[in-house]
């Protein structure tokens, strides 16, 4: 029975393994109708946005965080872009990272329209493209890789950019949460290196990524149930056995 209850937390330590490793934020969204991107709009693909889609769901990097300011009362914004997402379908997406970088994280997605028509988010996402920009590293960024023309074919190396697609900005805001007698580390906020995951929802109830720990789950759950039946059948065993017993005792001292 011990060696059971041993293999049985064996089973379960691995599906609370991620909760010490990492914290994980994350923002729940309906994937907007497609829409087509007028010709005259700016090239977005020019802004080497990292861009998140189903066929490319996680994206690895660094985010820049700063501590809450009245400017800036939930850190320093960070803009992704979310393409060839299916309309009407429930999507989340999750950050995750290390808890040895104590940050709290702002996810909120907003629409092509939204984001242009409001000169706050534009300038918030021009900001950030331009630094993005003027730092980019190619070898190291394969997921933004410019994509210009739509007549363009994957031949090139260059993604063609869809002229209608249900498409969403995604916005990231990151702020420092820890206080450090390191003058530097209060001065100067390392970046946090961050998963950034698209998951979408199966029949829009149940996040895809989960299948697998709900299998788990499942599987433990019958293991739990069969072993409790053997359990309280043993159990019923040794008490009949020992009233048995009891009664054999009575009728001996009976005679």
């Amino acid at each position: 029975m011990h060696y059971f209850i041993l293999a049985l937390l064996g089973m379960l330590l691995p599906l609370f393994a991620g909760l010490v490793q990492a914290n994980v934020e994350k923002t729940i969204f309906l994937a907007p109708p497609a829409a087509t991107i007028p010709s005259e709009e700016p090239d977005f693909d020019d802004l080497g946005l990292e861009r998140l889609s189903p066929q490319s769901s996680v994206v690895r990097t660094q985010l820049n965080a700063s501590f809450p300011t009245a400017e800036a009362p939930e850190g320093t914004d960070s803009w992704f872009f979310l393409e060839n997402l299916t309309p009407g379908q429930r999507y989340e997406v999750r950050v995750c990272w290390l808890a040895t970088q104590p940050t709290a994280f702002t996810l909120t997605t907003h629409p092509l329209a939204a984001t242009i028509e409001d000169s706050t988010f534009l300038s918030s996402l021009s900001v950030y493209a331009t630094a993005r920009l003027a730092a980019l590293d190619a070898r190291l960024q394969a997921n933004s890789i410019p994509r210009r023309a739509s007549g363009r074919s994957s031949k090139d190396g260059i993604d063609p950019a869809p002229t209608t697609d249900s498409i969403l900005f995604l916005r990231v805001r990151a702020a420092a949460d820890y206080f450090s007698t390191d003058e530097a580390l209060m001065r100067d906020v390392p970046p946090v290196t961050v998963d950034l995951i698209l998951d979408p929802f199966l029949w829009n109830l149940f996040p895809r990524s989960l299948v697998p720990t709900a299998g788990w789950i499942v599987a433990v759950a019958v293991v739990a149930a069969v072993v409790a039946r053997w359990v309280v059948g043993e159990f019923g065993r040794v008490i009949e056995d020992a009233r048995q017993e009891r009664d054999v005792q009575g009728d001996k001292k009976e005679r």
